[in-house]
């Protein structure tokens, strides 16, 4: 069907609309992200779907799958697409149509299918696009099953099998939505402001906390692929004052931000704090851990180190384990360890049963927000902020770097930190206690500070966060001795966003 091994074509030859454009660096370590037309065509992505359905196979799981995608203005002729070589594989496509990843992921369940793909670029600015995908509900592909999809793809190792087929789910977001509000409401009209970003949560997130009992003020929440005011991403500071703003106004009780798929939230205060989603995890965490006392929580190594530290959680005896940034590998370790739940520094919760299925999702947080606000109504969000121990954080910083450059970047500044500990050299004046490696490189120094370097996972960067529960200098401080450390390496670009 296609030729071996598959060519990177360049969008200007005259074959692009007769070979399949697909860019090997858009295989990532637990989804897959291209720019379309420069990066993935449509060929490009019926190659895609022709070897995910080729892995299923491999796999052994039944060849059924669902698929949706995402409100960009190009993202239903790539599922089409996606579906087309999937249906060649043989495998049998459930479409749910326009749809939030959380969405797609319950259907695995409702519908009983196995495998899942979801079209999606997420937060990505216009112009990207990209797949979720997975064959064991609910986890999604980690590292090994990315390596094998873009093996079978950049080779050509396709396996054309009949029996693929097709069928619409019909008004499948009012099974989502009626599942999902198959529990009681809130005992009072909480009024929050809930920030679409123009993303496809819009299309949903508004009549789910109002049939929850919330009161709401929709902030653009009109879909528009274009994205006219800044991107669906509750880590970016533009939408985080977006809210803050409107939350003033309204005198709203919390401000919800959505990403561009639906399966992360951002919450802002009454008073227009912005509360990065590690400190929600970890006041989500108190109050489940109240309720089930020695929970087992999971969180990414980008999070903040009360999770260790906090009285509160201590005394309910929470556990905490860190673990690799990514929706991927925080849903396979939660399911794992059997934890209760799962957070994320970039809004990725994720709920075990009985409060969910184990996988990411938006409208699930923000539900689980308004929950601990109605059961401690004398209690505001901003108290049950400053209830929490005081720490000086940076926002999750990204500084460019190639995707064929940034692993062996973050390697080399995981030597030098490496041989600065063993030589008992100090960062930022303070000894380094330890190094945890599972994903980049976080050092601690003796004072509880510490930072992280990682390779981002989806994009071009290399991601920094710094945290000091001593003072705001200490942690300005420890930022500048990282930088400078990254600043001998060429390579690293300019930050999004800096302190």
């Amino acid at each position: 069907m296609f030729p071996k091994p598959l060519p990177f074509l360049s969008p200007n030859t005259r074959d692009y609309e007769s070979l399949p454009l697909v860019k090997p660096t858009g295989f990532r370590e637990y989804d897959a992200r291209w720019l379309f037309g420069q990066e993935l065509n449509l060929m490009g992505a019926q190659a895609v779907g022709l070897g995910l359905g080729t892995l299923i196979h491999e796999s052994g799981v039944r060849p059924e799958i669902v698929a949706g995608h995402d409100f960009r203005s190009y993202s239903l002729s790539i599922k089409l697409a996606i579906v087309a070589g999937l249906m060649a594989a043989g495998v049998r496509v459930r479409d749910i149509g326009l749809a939030l990843s959380p969405m797609a992921y319950f259907a695995q369940f409702a519908l009983d299918v196995p495998c899942v793909a979801m079209v999606t670029a997420s937060h990505n600015e216009n112009g990207w696009t990209g797949v979720k995908m997975g064959v064991e509900r609910p986890m999604t592909f980690g590292p090994v099953e990315m390596s094998r999809l873009k093996e079978i793809v950049l080779n050509g190792e396709f396996r054309l099998k009949s029996g693929g087929s097709y069928s619409y789910e019909e008004n499948f977001a009012e099974l989502y939505l009626g599942a999902m509000l198959d529990r009681p409401k809130l005992k009072r009209a909480i009024k929050v402001v809930a920030a679409c970003g123009n993303g496809t949560a819009g299309a949903f997130a508004i009549k789910a906390l109002e049939r929850l009992g919330c009161e709401v003020v929709p902030l653009d929440a009109e879909l528009d692929h274009s994205f006219p005011r800044h991107n669906p991403n509750p880590e970016d500071m533009k939408m985080l004052h977006a809210i803050r703003d409107a939350v003033l106004e309204h005198k709203a009780e919390v401000g919800f931000g959505f990403d561009g798929d639906g399966d992360r939230c951002g919450v802002v205060d009454d008073e227009g704090e912005e509360i990065f989603a590690d400190k929600v995890g970890v006041m989500l965490a108190r109050d489940m851990s109240a309720v089930t006392p020695g929970a087992t929580f999971v969180v990414d190594v980008k999070s903040t180190g009360l999770y260790r530290t906090d009285p509160v959680l201590l005394a309910q005896g929470a556990r905490t384990d860190y673990w690799k940034t990514g929706h991927s590998y925080i849903k396979r370790r939660v399911n794992e360890l059997g934890a209760l739940a799962g957070f994320e520094k970039s809004g990725h919760f994720f709920f075990n049963r009985p409060i969910g299925y184990g996988y990411d999702d938006g409208l699930l947080s923000a539900f689980a927000v308004c929950d601990m606000l109605d059961r401690n109504p004398d209690k505001s969000m901003a108290d049950l902020r400053r209830a929490l121990p005081k720490t000086w954080g940076t926002p999750t910083m990204s500084a460019h770097c190639a995707d064929e450059e940034k692993y062996a970047v973050v390697a080399s500044v995981t030597a030098a930190f490496e041989e600065m500990k063993r030589k008992g050299e100090p960062v930022a004046g303070d000894t380094i206690e330890t190094l945890f490696t599972v994903n980049g490189v976080r050092l601690t120094t003796a004072d509880g500070t510490w930072g992280l370097v990682r390779a981002s996972s989806n994009k071009p960067e290399l991601v920094v966060v710094i945290e000091s529960p001593v003072s705001e200098a200490r942690m300005r401080e420890t930022f500048q001795a990282v930088d400078a450390l990254l600043r001998t390496h060429p390579q690293v670009g300019a930050y999004n966003q800096t302190i």
